[in-house]
C-alpha cells in the first residue's frame, strides 16, 4: 500500500466520521430549529446553539471535502475542531452510546475521554496529511 492509498483511506474514514455525526446530530439540530423560541435567555446558552448549527453545518463541507479529498475539507475540519471541543461534538463521540448497556457511570466518563483523546488524534493525523498533501501539490 502506498502512502498515497493509506491518506486517501484515511480521509474516506474521516469523512465517513463526520457523515455519521452528522446522522446523529439531526434530531437535536431539528429539536433546536423547531423550538427556537423555548430556549433559555442566557447569551451563554445561545452561543452554544450558534455554535452547534455552525459545525453542523461545516460537517457537510469536512465530510465532501474529505471524502473527494479536496483541501476545503481539511480546512474546514481545523475550524471545527476548537468549536467541537466548546461544544462536545466529537468524531468518535458514538462510541459513548456503549455505556448505556452497563449500569457503571463510570464507563460514559471513559469512553467520553477516549473520544476526547482520539479527536486529538485525528486532528495530529489530519495535520500529517495535510503537510504530506502540499507538498506533493507543489
Amino acid at each position: 500500500m502506498t502512502y498515497f492509498s493509506g491518506m486517501r483511506t484515511t480521509l474516506r474514514f474521516f469523512a465517513i466520521l463526520d457523515a455519521g455525526s452528522i446522522i446523529l446530530l439531526s434530531p437535536q439540530i431539528y429539536s433546536i430549529l423547531s423550538n427556537l423560541g423555548s430556549f433559555p435567555p442566557g447569551n451563554l446558552s445561545r452561543i452554544k446553539l450558534i455554535l452547534l448549527l455552525f459545525v453542523f453545518i461545516l460537517l457537510f463541507f469536512s465530510s465532501a471535502g474529505l471524502f473527494l479529498m479536496k483541501k476545503f475539507g481539511l480546512i474546514s475540519y481545523y475550524i471545527q475542531f476548537p468549536i467541537r471541543l466548546i461544544v462536545w461534538v466529537f468524531s468518535f463521540g458514538f462510541l459513548t452510546f456503549i455505556s448505556q448497556y452497563f449500569s457503571n457511570p463510570l464507563i460514559f466518563d471513559w469512553l467520553f475521554r477516549i473520544a476526547i483523546i482520539l479527536e486529538f488524534f485525528r486532528l495530529y493525523f489530519t495535520g500529517k496529511i495535510h503537510l504530506k498533501y502540499f507538498k506533493m501539490a507543489r
